[in-house]
């Protein structure tokens, strides 16, 4: 039962972190020190991403219209060798430019990050470094088009600096959604486009760990927890996607820099303390 609650906990943590922010690795490894939970695969890397099919399953969900048109607009493209002023063609190849560097560096140093810099010191100090260039992208980033007139170099620039997230603490949609907005993009065009461009590279991390589930390369868990964890995960996902979009088409990425923050000011002192 401990597990099981454990899991609902992870999951619902798992979800609103994702998409808002603040680092989902960065909180899937907080969680479990700060309430000294010790069963080991809760806290792996595996199981925050077996969490990451219910994050896959809400990006899919919420956005099942836009991938209705990109795909097919996508291999139009191919069979035209033309944009043909279609917006959807274009952002259909901009998402690709920008999956391709952060698949390239996940596929080459996953393994390393995953035993090497998952501490909680790192975390705080990449919280502290992440709200610092979200703060700077929302002050000083144009914010003066849509997602259909990035450029394929802006579009390149941001899968570079959603490779950095492999780093706990950094967080994917934060540090993609500031490249975003350094590449000119409106704030919620650019959570937009952060989420869209998440669904190919959340899939194939799936995709990895699923592997190791099948070859029995990580810890075991009772069914029911891993269907505790991934249904958590998808219903608050979904709540945070649509909570963030509505939120950021009035208002600033500054709460989440002062939560980044606090945050990190907790951990150190909770880390002194003990």
């Amino acid at each position: 039962m401990d597990q099981i609650f454990q899991a609902f906990v992870m999951g619902v943590v798992q979800g609103l972190t994702e998409f808002l922010p603040i680092s989902s690795s960065g909180h899937l490894i907080l969680v479990p020190w700060l309430f000294g939970w010790t069963d080991s695969f809760l806290e792996s890397l595996a199981f925050s991403v077996v969490l990451h099919g219910g994050t896959l399953a809400a990006l899919l969900v919420y956005f099942r219209e836009d991938w209705r048109r990109l795909i097919p607009a996508g291999f139009a493209t191919l069979r035209d060798r033309s944009f043909a002023g279609d917006p959807d063609r274009r952002v259909a190849w901009l998402l690709v430019a920008s999956t391709v560097p952060a698949a390239i560096v996940a596929l080459l140093f996953n393994d390393v990050i995953e035993k090497n810099v998952r501490q909680v010191g790192l975390v705080a100090l990449m919280l502290v470094i992440g709200a610092a260039i979200l703060w700077a992208a929302d002050k000083w980033g144009p914010r003066t088009h849509e997602m259909d007139r990035l450029t394929f170099r802006g579009a390149i620039g941001i899968g570079a600096a959603q490779a950095l997230a492999l780093v706990p603490g950094v967080s994917r949609s934060g540090i993609s959604m500031s490249a975003a907005l350094f590449a000119g993009l409106r704030r919620a065009d650019a959570a937009r486009y952060s989420f869209l461009m998440a669904t190919p590279i959340t899939a194939m991390a799936v995709a990895y760990e699923m592997l190791k589930l099948l070859k029995g390369d990580v810890g075991g868990a009772e069914p029911v927890t891993l269907i505790v964890g991934i249904v958590t995960s998808f219903v608050s996902g979904i709540l945070a996607i649509s909570l963030l979009l509505r939120y950021l088409r009035t208002r600033s990425f500054n709460i989440f820099v002062a939560y980044r923050l606090v945050l990190a000011a907790i951990i150190v002192v909770a880390f002194l303390a003990r």
